[in-house]
């Protein structure tokens, strides 16, 4: 029996971050009913994909990851080739040393896997220079069978589901 390996997501046990920065968000878009038109072509581009990741709920405060600038519309790059689609998601932690900031980028991950189409590579990484461990945590991102094991896990898919449920 082989040994899968999952995701290194930190277990918290009082807050990294106890006073964190709050931003203020941008403005919501307005829906175009022409996104409703089937006879139109509608390209996915990095405000689309803003839009998704915006209100991911911080693992460790009552805050979206927008309100956190943890997220940020201008650390997402779209690219497309004539076979492929990639979505390049950066993500900032609060602190250089966060616990949660694989927990963090395994919810924005399974976020966008779970609403883009699945011909779409999604690469989900730490803005570099913003984390301690940023080259661990990004090998462990982009391995997809720790990312599989991970979503195995019935406490890992408890947190990330957290995250990822809006709050009312």
């Amino acid at each position: 029996m082989t040994e899968r390996k999952i995701l290194n997501v930190g277990i918290m046990t009082q807050f990294d971050n106890a006073n964190p920065v709050i931003y203020q968000t941008k403005e919501r878009a307005k829906t175009d009913l022409s996104i409703f038109d089937d006879t139109q072509v509608d390209e996915i581009d990095a405000g689309e994909i803003f839009d998704l990741i915006r209100d991911i709920n911080d693992p460790e405060h009552p805050l979206t990851l927008e309100q956190l600038n943890v997220v940020q519309e201008e650390l997402i790059k779209v690219e497309k080739t004539e076979r492929e689609q990639f979505v390049h998601v950066n993500f900032t932690p609060t602190i250089p040393h966060c616990s949660m900031a694989t927990l963090i980028g395994l919810a924005i991950r399974v976020k966008l896997f779970r609403s883009l189409h699945p011909r779409v590579k999604v690469i989900v990484s730490i803005t570099p220079g913003t984390h301690n461990t940023e080259d661990a945590i990004n090998r462990q991102l982009r391995d997809k069978e720790r990312v599989a094991a991970a979503m195995e896990n019935s406490n890992l898919i408890y947190a990330v589901n957290k995250c990822l449920t809006p709050r009312e």
